[in-house]
C-alpha cells in the first residue's frame, strides 16, 4: 500500500485529477447502467399491464353478460377458461400450466419469462348467467424484454466507457489550461532576483491570490534578508571597535612595556572588554529572540523589581526618585524581562541625566506601566521613531562615547512587544526623555 501511495504521489496533478475523475465518473455511469436495465423490464412489464387491465375489464363484462369476448388488438389474447383451466370458448390451447391457473385464479398477474417473447398474462373469476365459474384470461407478449436485461445493459456501458473517455478529455484539457498560469507563475519565480515581484493574473481568481500572497512572501523575506544583512553588517561594525581597541593597547604594552602605564592600559581593557561583553550578551538575547526562544511568563510584582532595579543604580551619579503605589502592580512577564527592561532604562537615564531621574509605577484594571523620566537633553522628534531600531544612535550625547552598545533600547521593544505590550518615547516634564512601558496585568 505503502509503495502504491508513492507511486500515485510521483505521478502528475493532471494525471491524477484526471484519473480520479475518469474513474468516478465511469463508477457512477456504470451504477446507473446496472440500475436502468433493470427498470427497463418492470416497466414494459408496467406498460403491458395497463393494456391488459383495459382488455380484461372489457372481457369480464361480456362474459357476464353471456357473450363472447374479443381481444381489442391483434397482439392481445383473450381467453375463456373454466376453473380448471380447460378453454370453453372454442380456441385452441392455451400455453399455461396448473400454476399459472391457480395464480391467475387469485387474481394475481403471470409472468412468462421462458416463452418467446416471454408473455404476460392477467385473469379473473366471473359468472356466467347460467350460475357457472368462468376463468377470463388476457395476455400479450413483451417484445424486447429479454433486451432490456442483456443487450440495453451492454449499450448502456459502451456509452457509459465512451462518456467516461470523453470526460477524460476534457478534463485533462481543462486541467492542462487551468495549470498553465501555475507553470508560468513557477517558471517567473524561478527568475525573481531580489526585490522583484511575480506577475499577477488577469483573472481575478484564486492564482492571483495565491500570487498575492506568494508577493508578500516574497516582499516579507526581502525585508527580512535586508534586515539581517544590515544587523550582521552592524554588528561587525560595532565588534569591531572594542576589538580594535584592546588589540591596539595590548601591542602598545607588548612594544613598549613601561610599568607606569601599565595599570592604565589595563584599564582600558577593562573597560573595552566590558563593553564588548554587553555586546556580545545583547546580540546573544537578540538572536534568542528572532529564534523564538521565549522564556515562561509569570505573575512579576513590578513594584519591588523596580526597587531592586533602583538598588542597582544608586551609586550612579544623579538621584532617583521613586514614586510607587503601596500595593503589588503584577505584570505578565518573566522575570529576566522586567530586569532586562528596568536595568536598561534605569541605565540609559542615569547616563544622560543632568542631576534627577524618576521612575513612576501605576497600574489600571488591565495594564501596569512604567515611566522612566529623565532630565537630560531628551530626544528629538525625528528619531523617536528609530530609537528602538538595533545599533541606532543619535548624534549628539546618545553616541558611543557615551558608553552604549546601540542594543538596550532595542531589547526592550522586544521583549514588551512579544508579550502583547508596547513601548513609546516622548517628552519628559523634568526636561529630558520620558520612556514609557505597558505590559498586561497578570490574573
Amino acid at each position: 500500500m505503502r509503495r502504491l501511495r508513492a507511486l500515485w504521489l510521483r505521478r502528475t496533478m493532471r494525471f491524477r485529477v484526471t484519473t480520479v475523475t475518469t474513474v468516478v465518473t465511469l463508477a457512477v455511469l456504470i451504477g446507473m447502467a446496472v440500475v436502468s436495465s433493470g427498470m427497463i423490464g418492470p416497466l414494459l412489464v408496467r406498460s403491458a399491464d395497463a393494456e391488459l387491465s383495459a382488455s380484461l375489464d372489457a372481457a369480464t363484462e361480456r362474459v357476464r353478460a353471456g357473450l363472447a369476448p374479443f381481444a381489442p388488438s391483434p397482439n392481445i389474447q383473450v381467453r375463456v377458461l373454466d376453473t380448471a383451466g380447460e378453454p370453453v370458448d372454442g380456441g385452441g390451447a392455451i400455453d399455461l400450466g396448473p400454476q399459472d391457473i391457480r395464480v391467475l385464479k387469485a387474481g394475481t398477474p403471470v409472468l412468462r419469462a421462458q416463452d418467446a417473447p416471454p408473455a404476460r398474462w392477467l385473469g379473473t373469476v366471473v359468472s356466467a348467467p347460467d350460475g357457472t365459474q368462468r376463468l377470463v384470461v388476457t395476455g400479450t407478449g413483451i417484445v424486447g424484454y429479454a433486451a432490456a436485461h442483456g443487450e440495453a445493459l451492454n449499450w448502456l456501458v459502451i456509452a457509459a466507457l465512451l462518456v467516461a473517455v470523453a470526460v477524460a478529455g476534457s478534463t485533462w484539457l481543462a486541467v492542462r489550461s487551468s495549470l498553465r498560469p501555475v507553470e508560468r507563475m513557477r517558471v517567473a519565480a524561478g527568475r525573481l532576483t531580489t526585490g522583484r515581484r511575480l506577475p499577477l493574473p488577469e483573472a481575478h481568481d484564486e492564482l492571483r491570490s495565491l500570487a498575492g500572497a506568494l508577493n508578500a512572501l516574497l516582499a516579507r523575506r526581502d525585508e527580512a534578508t535586508d534586515r539581517l544583512r544590515r544587523f550582521t553588517g552592524d554588528a561587525a561594525h560595532e565588534l569591531r571597535s572594542p576589538v580594535a581597541s584592546i588589540r591596539v593597547q595590548a601591542e602598545v604594552a607588548v612594544t613598549h612595556p613601561d610599568p607606569d602605564l601599565s595599570q592604565e592600559v589595563l584599564a582600558d581593557v577593562v573597560r573595552e572588554s566590558e563593553r564588548l561583553s554587553a555586546l556580545v550578551d545583547g546580540l546573544l538575547a537578540l538572536a534568542r529572540a528572532d529564534a523564538g526562544e521565549v522564556p515562561a511568563a509569570e505573575a512579576i510584582d513590578l513594584v519591588i523589581a523596580t526597587k531592586d532595579a533602583v538598588g542597582r543604580c544608586q551609586d550612579s551619579g544623579p538621584t532617583i526618585q521613586v514614586h510607587l503605589p503601596p500595593a503589588p502592580c503584577w505584570a505578565f512577564a518573566a522575570p529576566s524581562e522586567v530586569d532586562l527592561v528596568l536595568d536598561n532604562l534605569l541605565r540609559n537615564a542615569v547616563r544622560h541625566a543632568r542631576a534627577r531621574v524618576t521612575v513612576t509605577v501605576m497600574a489600571s484594571s488591565k495594564t501596569v506601566r512604567l515611566v522612566v523620566d529623565d532630565d537630560g537633553h531628551g530626544i528629538a522628534e525625528e528619531h523617536r521613531a528609530r530609537v528602538f531600531d538595533r545599533f541606532y544612535r543619535i548624534q549628539d550625547d546618545r553616541a558611543r562615547s557615551s558608553g552604549g552598545t546601540g542594543l538596550g533600547l532595542a531589547l526592550v521593544a522586544e521583549v514588551v512587544r512579544r508579550r502583547g505590550g508596547a513601548v513609546r518615547v516622548s517628552d519628559s516634564p523634568e526636561g529630558g526623555a520620558r520612556f514609557q512601558v505597558v505590559w498586561r496585568v497578570a490574573r
